[in-house]
Formats: C-alpha cells, structure tokens, sequence
C-alpha cells in the first residue's frame, strides 16, 4: 500500500521563484501550480496576430503590449495566469514579472484550455478594475467573441463575424481588430 502525503499548497513567493528557473510555464490558482500545455502553430499564429497590432498601435505611447510570457497578478498574488496577449496602460504597473492591471486581455482558445478560458479566467479576470475589453480567439475555427465593459461598468458580450471590427480604446491608444487581423495566415479564412 502506497504512504499517503501531506498536501502543502505553496504560497506566491515560492510560486514565482520556482518560475524563474522551470522549463516550462505554470499557472497559480489559489496555491496550487498547473503546468501549462504546449500550444498548436495556429494558437501561435494568432496569439502573435494579436500582439502584433497591441504593439503597432501601442509604438511611441505609454501603453505596452505582452504576450505569453508575460504573468498576470490577480487576487492579491493567490493567482497568476500567462494570458496569449495583454495591453496594458498604467504606468503605475511595472513589476518586471507580472503585471496586475490590464486593458485588454486576450485569450486564444485550444481544446485544451478553452473551459478554463471561457469561465474561470473570464471570472478572475472581470473583477480588475482596469479590465476593458476580453478577447477570445479560438484556435480551431471561425470565432472571436469580446467582452467589453462600457463607462458604467455595465459588461457586454459580442461575437465577431466577418464584417466586425473590434475598436479598442485604452487610454489615447486606439486600434482596431478583425477577424481577417485575427486569423491572418493561420490557414482558416474569414468569408
């Protein structure tokens, strides 16, 4: 018969030194590490489709745009996810590890993450104050939905089609998205 063990869930500290040195990336969620899974070229080509036009847009202003190996802090350090894209505008936010209050978040869905895209990062991500706009991209078809809070707070949803344009505004950087900006040379193709 196997011993059991005790289960020590680790605190943020540890979390993020571990993260210095591990070969692969790991999310934070409440104490507990999960190993992040390898993505499809798809999922790369559009997780970089997006960061190219958040750093085009964002090129001589005060807003700054990441990718994935970027970390984003949430609920006071019990949680970090590795978002595929973030625009992030206060300049207040410098931590050279993670960043804590974005405009945008982007999320590209795979089979493998897309539940815990579409609810449980959608959940955490909602209560940052800064959060503006919520971009969901998925990797294996057609289909882009944004949520998009207004200047009363008020949350709204939109699926992309082919004749929408996602207009993103965070403080004085503007840009506007596509599906055909989205999925460009990925091998699927906007009608």
């Amino acid at each position: 018969m196997s011993q059991a063990h005790v289960h020590s869930p680790v605190d943020e500290t540890a979390y993020l030194h571990g993260e210095e040195t591990a070969s692969t990336k790991h999310e934070f969620v409440g104490g507990e590490i999960y190993a992040m899974a390898g993505a499809s070229e798809r999922h790369n080509r559009i997780a970089l489709n997006i960061a190219f036009h958040l750093r085009s847009a964002t090129r001589g202003r005060p807003c700054r745009a990441f990718m994935a190996d970027m970390k984003l802090r949430l609920s006071g350090g019990t949680t970090y996810y590795y978002p595929d894209a973030m625009l992030v505008c206060d300049p207040a936010d410098d931590h050279p590890l993670y960043k804590q209050s974005p405009c945008l978040v982007a999320e590209v869905l795979s089979p493998a993450t897309a539940t815990v895209d579409v609810r449980e990062k959608w959940a955490a991500y909602r209560g940052l104050a800064s959060l503006r706009y919520y971009l969901l991209v998925d990797s294996e078809r057609l289909w882009a939905k944004v949520f998009f809070r207004d200047e009363h707070d008020v949350w709204f949803e939109q699926e992309l089609s082919a004749d929408d344009r996602l207009d993103v505004a965070c403080d004085g950087t503007r840009l506007t998205l596509t599906l055909d900006d989205l999925y460009e040379d990925t091998g699927l193709l906007v009608v």
